[in-house]
């Protein structure tokens, strides 16, 4: 009577783990996005909160103060994993390379079907970072912005919108896509206020500008 017990458990136990696994196995595909970032009433608390002060130098400053593209599962380094999570119907090859899927760049409402026209975006950009107090930051934490796939720092758009981008702040660029403006702005101020990064005035009152329409 144990063993049979022990068995219908156990089918039980493996059934949840099948339901689980499917449950989780569509829910990002279906967001196919950054992780949502605070509402816009957070974010202008957010933003009043931070520290307003002229922008840094860039002196001193290298990307390669910011080791990115870490790896993060198996042969996934961080580029190929936000492929995966912002595109649809993604297939990787055994190395974690997207061969195929879908992307649509929320700058710009572009849609691309090959992984080599899109570029992986941070939002606040590593520059920008650097000029805003990363650059009294240890490499470990760099290295941890640098690949921050908790808050919606990294998404994956077009690689001409991301060049054009650069590292300005949102009182010198915003996505070309009105739409997605407020999640930009809401996006951008997550991170600095996380990140304990300041801002300028300028980029603050464009920031309020966009915040206060949301």
């Amino acid at each position: 009577m144990s063993g049979v017990y022990a068995r219908r458990i156990a089918v039980l136990a493996a059934s949840a783990a099948l339901t689980a696994t499917g449950l989780l196995a569509t829910a990002p595909a279906a967001q196919a996005a950054p992780p949502t970032p605070v509402s816009a009433a957070t974010a202008r608390t957010y933003l009043a909160a931070l520290t307003v002060k002229a922008e840094g130098s860039s002196s001193g400053y290298s990307r390669d103060l910011f080791p990115h593209w870490i790896t993060q599962s198996g042969s996934c380094n961080t580029r190929e994993t936000v492929l995966k999570r912002d595109g649809s119907n993604v297939q990787q090859d055994s190395s974690c390379a997207a061969v195929s899927g879908s992307w649509y760049s929320e700058y710009d409402g572009a849609t691309w079907t090959a992984a080599s026209d899109l570029d992986i975006d941070h939002v606040v950009a590593l520059a920008e970072a650097w000029r805003s107090g990363a650059n009294s930051w240890t490499t470990s934490q760099r290295q941890a912005f640098a690949n921050d796939l908790t808050r919606p720092q990294l998404i994956a758009v077009t690689d001409d919108v991301n060049q054009a981008k650069s590292d300005l702040d949102p009182a010198e660029w915003l996505p070309s896509r009105t739409a997605y403006r407020c999640t930009y702005a809401r996006m951008w101020v997550h991170v600095k206020y996380h990140w304990k990064l300041s801002v300028d005035s300028a980029e603050k009152s464009a920031l309020q500008s966009v915040l206060n329409g949301c």
